[in-house]
């Protein structure tokens, strides 16, 4: 269990002596409404945002470079979610930890998130190698003009 579980406990707690002492029964009932209501906020917003990346293809992301810039520690992965419209493409076994997405853009650019416990805990973004060009040849000179 770790220290946000145990918050979340203690506070429901708390709210659930504080609605008794204030209204006895229907103070706790106003608690459960205001609990269910909450719940409900939470799970549209998450059903919006899948809803939003089943439409595109998997581990696709219109920019690389703008996903690089976004990201930071700690974000949750329905957050990185909602960011790139996409479900990652998983690149690790199925249930293993840490999970590591893959988001590519056109241009062959892509980003590796690596999730812990659905937070993020690191990133890196590869852009493929440019190709060598062969030297371009020198431009003539123009005439010599006389003045």
């Amino acid at each position: 269990m770790n220290w946000r579980n145990l918050v979340a406990a203690l506070v429901a707690v708390a709210l659930g002596a504080l609605a008794w002492r204030t209204g006895r029964w229907a103070g706790l009932i106003f608690l459960a409404g205001v609990i269910v209501l909450w719940v409900l906020l939470h799970v549209t917003r998450l059903m919006t945002v899948l809803k939003r990346a089943a439409d595109r293809p998997l581990g696709y992301v219109g920019s690389a470079v703008m996903l690089n810039s976004r990201l930071h520690r700690g974000q949750p992965l329905w957050k990185v979610i909602a960011q790139t419209r996409s479900l990652g493409e998983l690149q690790t076994e199925r249930d293993a930890q840490p999970e590591i997405f893959r988001w590519r853009d056109e241009g062959g650019s892509y980003v590796d998130c690596t999730f812990a416990d659905g937070r993020l805990t690191g990133w890196q973004m590869i852009r493929p190698a440019e190709p060598e060009e062969a030297p371009a040849e020198p431009a003539p000179e123009p005439p010599a003009t006389q003045a």
